[in-house]
């Protein structure tokens, strides 16, 4: 029998906590505002394979620290929730 993986959405992983990234979903106010969000979190190296680690939330949660690669970015918690995250 195989389990799958439990994934989760990077705006519910905990700071300190590190994982992998498996799957950037399109964001549906994409269409309507002329912004491609997931496009730009690919771009910013957010793509499946790729390590990252949640360093800090602000008090509400909005944004968050993400560490990808040696680079730090601040996300909007509806973009991290667009990132779907196997925890390590």
């Amino acid at each position: 029998m195989t389990l799958a993986p439990t994934l989760i959405t990077l705006d519910a992983l905990v700071p300190g906590q590190s994982g992998t990234v498996i799957h950037i979903a399109p964001c549906a106010a994409d269409a309507g505002a002329g912004v491609d969000v997931t496009r730009r979190l690919m771009e910013l190296g957010f793509v499946p394979g790729e390590s990252i680690r949640m360093l800090k939330r602000l008090p509400g949660g909005d944004p968050v620290a993400v560490k990808v690669g040696d680079s730090t970015f601040a996300l909007r918690r509806f973009e991290a929730s667009l990132v779907s995250v196997k925890p390590d």
